[in-house]
Protein backbone atom coordinates (compact mmCIF):
# COMPACT_ATOMS: atom_id res chain seq x y z
CA UNK A 1 0.00 0.00 0.00
CA UNK A 2 3.00 1.86 -0.61
CA UNK A 3 1.72 5.86 -1.83
CA UNK A 4 4.15 7.10 -4.61
CA UNK A 5 6.44 9.49 -4.03
CA UNK A 6 7.54 12.34 -6.12
CA UNK A 7 11.19 12.11 -7.41
CA UNK A 8 11.93 15.71 -6.71
CA UNK A 9 10.69 14.70 -3.27
CA UNK A 10 13.37 11.46 -3.22
CA UNK A 11 16.21 13.61 -5.26
CA UNK A 12 16.09 16.30 -1.85
CA UNK A 13 16.47 13.48 0.46
CA UNK A 14 18.97 12.22 -1.06
CA UNK A 15 21.08 15.28 -1.41
CA UNK A 16 19.83 15.75 2.30
CA UNK A 17 21.35 12.44 3.42
CA UNK A 18 24.86 13.37 1.51
CA UNK A 19 24.71 16.82 3.64
CA UNK A 20 24.24 15.30 6.54
CA UNK A 21 26.68 12.96 6.51
CA UNK A 22 29.38 15.87 5.23
CA UNK A 23 28.57 17.76 7.99
CA UNK A 24 28.73 14.67 9.87
CA UNK A 25 25.82 15.36 12.04
CA UNK A 26 24.65 11.46 13.06
CA UNK A 27 20.99 12.56 14.67
CA UNK A 28 20.84 14.68 11.16
CA UNK A 29 21.54 11.29 9.36
CA UNK A 30 19.45 9.29 11.73
CA UNK A 31 15.93 11.91 11.62
CA UNK A 32 15.81 10.59 7.84
CA UNK A 33 15.38 7.14 9.25
CA UNK A 34 12.27 5.71 10.59
CA UNK A 35 12.64 3.63 13.94
CA UNK A 36 12.46 0.03 12.60
CA UNK A 37 14.91 0.36 9.74
CA UNK A 38 17.09 -1.82 8.24
CA UNK A 39 20.83 -1.42 6.93
CA UNK A 40 23.01 -4.36 4.61
CA UNK A 41 26.37 -3.51 4.26
CA UNK A 42 29.47 -5.38 3.71
CA UNK A 43 31.10 -3.27 6.39
CA UNK A 44 29.07 -3.91 8.77
CA UNK A 45 30.47 -7.53 9.86
CA UNK A 46 34.15 -5.26 8.90
CA UNK A 47 33.45 -3.31 11.97
CA UNK A 48 32.70 -5.83 14.71
CA UNK A 49 29.12 -5.77 14.53
CA UNK A 50 26.58 -8.85 12.76
CA UNK A 51 28.06 -11.22 10.28
CA UNK A 52 25.12 -11.29 8.53
CA UNK A 53 25.63 -7.47 7.40
CA UNK A 54 22.27 -6.32 8.38
CA UNK A 55 21.80 -4.22 12.16
CA UNK A 56 18.54 -3.50 12.83
CA UNK A 57 16.61 -0.65 14.26
CA UNK A 58 17.73 3.19 14.66
CA UNK A 59 19.38 2.67 18.17
CA UNK A 60 22.01 -0.27 16.48
CA UNK A 61 22.61 2.02 13.09
CA UNK A 62 23.39 4.71 15.74
CA UNK A 63 26.21 2.41 17.23
CA UNK A 64 27.89 1.44 13.66
CA UNK A 65 27.73 4.79 12.59
CA UNK A 66 29.02 5.97 15.28
CA UNK A 67 32.01 3.96 15.46
CA UNK A 68 32.43 4.46 11.76
CA UNK A 69 32.32 8.13 12.40
CA UNK A 70 34.89 7.92 15.08
CA UNK A 71 37.25 5.83 12.50
CA UNK A 72 36.88 8.25 9.71
CA UNK A 73 37.62 11.68 10.70
CA UNK A 74 38.17 12.63 6.93
CA UNK A 75 34.67 11.01 6.14
CA UNK A 76 33.17 13.19 2.99
CA UNK A 77 30.51 12.00 0.22
CA UNK A 78 30.60 13.61 -3.57
CA UNK A 79 27.64 13.36 -4.60
CA UNK A 80 27.64 12.05 -8.33
CA UNK A 81 24.16 11.10 -9.59
CA UNK A 82 20.73 10.12 -7.91
CA UNK A 83 18.36 7.64 -8.84
CA UNK A 84 14.99 7.31 -7.98
CA UNK A 85 12.39 5.11 -8.01
CA UNK A 86 8.51 5.22 -6.44
CA UNK A 87 9.42 4.35 -3.30
CA UNK A 88 13.21 4.83 -3.18
CA UNK A 89 16.50 6.73 -4.11
CA UNK A 90 19.59 5.64 -4.97
CA UNK A 91 22.37 7.76 -4.37
CA UNK A 92 25.81 7.56 -6.10
CA UNK A 93 28.74 8.95 -4.28
CA UNK A 94 32.07 8.65 -4.02
CA UNK A 95 33.79 9.03 -0.86
CA UNK A 96 36.72 10.73 0.41
CA UNK A 97 38.98 7.46 -0.69
CA UNK A 98 38.21 7.98 -3.71
CA UNK A 99 35.78 5.10 -3.83
CA UNK A 100 32.60 5.05 -5.64
CA UNK A 101 29.29 3.49 -3.60
CA UNK A 102 25.64 3.20 -4.31
CA UNK A 103 23.39 3.57 -1.42
CA UNK A 104 20.00 1.95 -2.03
CA UNK A 105 17.43 3.82 0.21
CA UNK A 106 13.43 2.85 0.00
CA UNK A 107 11.10 5.21 2.17
CA UNK A 108 7.88 4.78 3.59
CA UNK A 109 4.80 6.44 3.50
CA UNK A 110 5.70 9.27 5.66
CA UNK A 111 9.14 9.47 3.50
CA UNK A 112 10.91 8.19 6.14
CA UNK A 113 14.22 5.63 5.07
CA UNK A 114 12.92 2.28 6.09
CA UNK A 115 15.91 0.28 4.09
CA UNK A 116 19.10 1.07 3.50
CA UNK A 117 21.74 -0.86 1.63
CA UNK A 118 25.51 0.05 0.36
CA UNK A 119 26.68 -1.34 -2.86
CA UNK A 120 30.44 -1.34 -3.22
CA UNK A 121 31.99 -2.41 -6.03
CA UNK A 122 33.31 -6.00 -5.80
CA UNK A 123 37.17 -5.73 -5.87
Amino acid sequence: MSRFHQPATLAALGRTWVEAWNARDLERVLALYDDATVMTSDRIPMMGFDASGTVRGKDALRRYWSKALGLLPELHFSLIDLFVSPDSVVVFYQNERGKKICEYLRVNDAGLIVQGSANHLPH
